[in-house]
């Protein structure tokens, strides 16, 4: 008789998950053996696990980590838990999240841009389509007995995959969510968004999209928890806050008036003092210089400075309103016991705080993709606009951004600067971790798969229903839970997006800007366009200059060429190459020929 293989396996023996029949199937029942194959079940004692993964924020917006802007549910997971100031993400949203979910580079899963039709291309680091070699953090524990369940933005299914005709493998369902609620694009429409339950497309229903998903996610464990009240869950919780468009309710709209009248200036000096006093930057840090395209607070007249902080006030709303939201799923845990049992991870931003809002903030016209018209004078005369469901585009100016990241510069996407990639994170676990504190080692979302791993104490599966699995790349961070001074484990990591890219390694990083960049095409488009530009590295002792102000390429030529060399080594082991600019993006020089 033939082997007959079964898919169903026993949790502790993750690496093998295919069980050969046991029984005997004779002619007769008298003759014959019953088996049958053991039930997944989550190992003994397993925690829930929540993912939180925030968007677009900056390392200095939320109170957490000394930002002005009030994050009380994130302060009291902090201050309950570990305070993560070395983290990183890969410097714009879906190559961060194709490596947070896979414990992968995001090259090496492919996801080199996007999968956008607009964003991706036909080499093997830019294809947009995660392998199902890399298997996800939910499939991987959907097999350990888990309940998996995902909310908000997933951004990682291809365009030409993305209607209710599928296929549907590339889609949260067929990456190991047993449920989805949200959107499946890079950003949507607060109010109105393309939104999608499982594997079809529904009708939102008026309210805002983060009060909905919210609701959706207790539901799932309502539902969950009533069935099975010892099956532990894993939910992905990914509102697109503070993503563009920046639009809330009215309560939130306006609880920040007035609150920023001070300037971006002022603000990265409160910001910096907060952030020193709290621990999360040393005690030296100074600030870097302004960015040149930022002009000084005190120079711009009564309306710029009007506008402006208005556009601020409402993005300070959408951040306290964000944290509310997280504090609704917090406190249903808390109501039904589960709270202690419940492992948080909290990523505080995807990437750095946005320049899409350009020069002089966006309301209804993204100013990065739309060169033409008055922006300033639009914007004033649109004021009322700022924050409500009508202001479909509305996002902060530059100035504000820099802010958002301070004690950084530079923005999201910029993947050679940390104000691209350096991002908060927070552990929260009652049960076990039983004194706060920071810790300071290097670490990358790459790491919270194999992180998590270790808490439940089971290894990375050889397979995943029968597909051989790539090793994980993440270097777990469970080493740092029990002892704050321990050496940092990840060594070397590389940034690239769109061009710009940068090679971390033992506390030394060389980076270079990729031109023209998006500030390039937003001073001049048709000048962006045909400029030939040269590409500069610089070099940066993180160990004492950590938010990257003194360059010190032509005083270390050796150390910039052998960090130069090392990213050689990366680039050809995670398929970065080619490097793909911003101007061959927007001059659609790429994805022309797919399905030819």
């Amino acid at each position: 008789m033939p082997a007959i293989i079964f898919m169903a396996w026993q949790p502790a023996a993750a690496q093998e998950n295919e069980q050969p029949y046991q029984g005997k199937a004779g002619k007769t029942l008298a003759a014959s053996t019953e088996w049958w194959p053991k039930t997944v079940k989550a190992p003994e004692g397993a925690p829930n696990i929540v993912w939180i993964l925030l968007d677009d924020v900056g390392f200095g917006a939320a109170s957490a980590f000394g930002g002005l802007i009030p994050t009380p549910t994130l302060d009291s997971l902090a201050n309950n838990g570990l305070r993560y100031t070395n983290f990183h993400d890969a410097g714009i949203c879906a190559p961060t999240r194709a490596a947070l979910l896979t414990g992968r580079n995001h090259h090496y899963v492919t996801e080199g841009g996007f999968s956008h039709k607009n964003n991706s291309a036909g080499f093997p680091g830019w294809f947009g389509r995660i392998p199902s070699k890399d298997g996800t953090i939910a499939e991987i524990l959907r097999d350990y007995g888990y309940n998996t369940f995902a909310v908000g933005k997933y951004g990682l299914t291809p365009d030409e995959e993305a209607t209710d005709a599928g296929p549907f493998d590339r889609w949260p369902a067929g990456k190991g969510f047993e449920h989805f609620f949200g959107f499946l694009e890079s950003a949507t429409d607060q109010y109105k968004p393309n939104l999608v339950e499982d594997n079809t497309h529904i009708k939102p229903d008026g309210r805002h999209l983060s009060e909905q998903i919210t609701d959706k996610a207790i539901s799932y464990i309502e539902k969950q928890k009533k069935a099975a009240p010892d099956k532990p869950f894993f939910l992905y919780y990914a509102p697109a806050a503070t993503h563009t468009p920046h639009q809330i309710d009215a309560q939130w709209r306006y609880m920040y008036k007035g609150k920023f009248d001070e300037g971006w200036d002022v603000y990265r000096e409160k910001t910096i003092a907060n952030q020193i006093k709290l621990g999360v930057i040393p005690a030296d840090a100074k600030l870097p210089e302004r960015n040149e395209n930022v002009p000084a607070w005190n120079t711009l007249n009564a309306d710029e400075k009007r506008l402006y902080a208005r556009f601020m006030e409402v993005y300070a709303g959408y951040l306290t309103f964000t944290d509310y939201e997280i504090g609704r799923v917090v406190n249903y845990l808390k109501s039904i016991n589960q709270l202690n049992n419940t492992l948080f991870f909290v990523i505080i931003g995807d990437n750095g705080a946005t320049k899409e809002g350009g020069f002089y903030g966006s309301v209804n016209k993204n100013p990065i993709r739309n060169y033409q018209g008055d922006f300033f004078k639009e914007n004033l005369a649109n004021i009322d606009l700022i924050g409500t469901p009508e202001g479909h585009s509305t996002s902060y100016p530059i100035g504000w951004s820099q802010a958002a990241n301070t004690p950084f510069k530079y923005w999201k996407n910029d993947a050679n600067a940390e104000g691209a990639t350096h991002t908060p994170l927070i552990i929260f676990y009652p049960d076990k971790i039983k004194e706060s504190g920071t810790r300071n080692q290097y670490g990358h979302v790459i790491d919270l798969l194999p992180t998590t791993l270790d808490f439940i104490h089971e290894p990375a599966p050889a397979t995943i229903r029968s597909v051989k699995q790539d090793p994980l790349q993440g270097i777990s961070l469970y080493y740092t839970v029990n002892d704050k001074a321990a050496p940092s484990k990840h060594v070397t990591q590389y940034y690239a997006i769109f061009g710009s890219r940068a090679i971390y390694h033992d506390g030394w990083k060389a980076g270079v800007f990729h031109h023209p960049t998006q500030i390039d095409f937003l001073r001049d488009k048709d000048s962006a366009l045909i400029k030939k530009y040269n590409d500069v590295w610089e070099l940066y002792n993180l160990n004492t200059d950590f938010n990257e102000r003194i360059d010190l390429a032509k005083k270390y030529p050796e150390k910039l060429k052998a960090l130069q060399a090392l990213f050689e080594k990366e680039a050809k082991e995670n398929n970065i190459y080619p490097i793909i600019g911003w101007d061959d993006i927007y001059q659609g020089k790429v994805h022309k020929n797919f399905n030819d």
